[in-house]
């Protein structure tokens, strides 16, 4: 009989263990404040080449604009509340970083909507080796540039 009764509360502790290590809070994952102030907090986290750091004094942070959308995004049909790109005014090489703060529920159609209109070779002469679009929450996070530098922005977004 003790045997058994051990056996049950072996079987009582070990059901409540489970239960407890799977009660994890929700973390809410999206990112506060303004995206010109996220975007200069990914440079400053992000692991960036020597010589891409150098060329960095050439970029231009600012808001995107309804002017700007088909340039930047590559269409104007996509519906955003905030939006901010950076982009080198004179560089040898093709990269942008956009971030974008959508509606919570339009966040997946946003991203495939920059995934079909995005152009990796829309610079004269050069082109982009790699393009990303993550989110985190309702902030879209969208670059196109050479390898390195797309990865390790994209570091930088995961971790900020």
């Amino acid at each position: 009989m003790n045997k058994r009764r051990v056996l049950c509360y072996i079987c009582v502790i070990m059901v409540l263990v489970c239960t407890a290590c799977g009660s994890k809070e929700e973390k809410n994952d999206n990112l506060e404040g303004s995206l010109t102030d996220i975007m200069a907090g990914l440079y400053e986290k992000a692991d960036l080449s020597e010589d891409f750091r150098a060329g960095m004094d050439s970029f231009e942070t600012y808001e995107l604009t309804s002017d700007l959308d088909i340039s930047i995004l590559g269409t104007d049909a996509i519906a955003y509340t905030e939006g901010v790109a950076s982009i080198p005014m004179i560089s040898p090489n093709a990269y942008q970083c956009v971030l974008l703060r959508v509606e919570e529920d339009q966040v997946d159609t946003v991203k495939q909507q920059l995934k079909d209109n995005a152009d990796l070779n829309k610079w004269v002469c050069v082109s982009a080796e790699t393009m990303l679009i993550e989110s985190r929450g309702n902030v879209i996070f969208f670059i196109m540039g050479d390898n390195n530098t797309v990865y390790a922005m994209n570091s930088a977004f995961q971790e900020y």
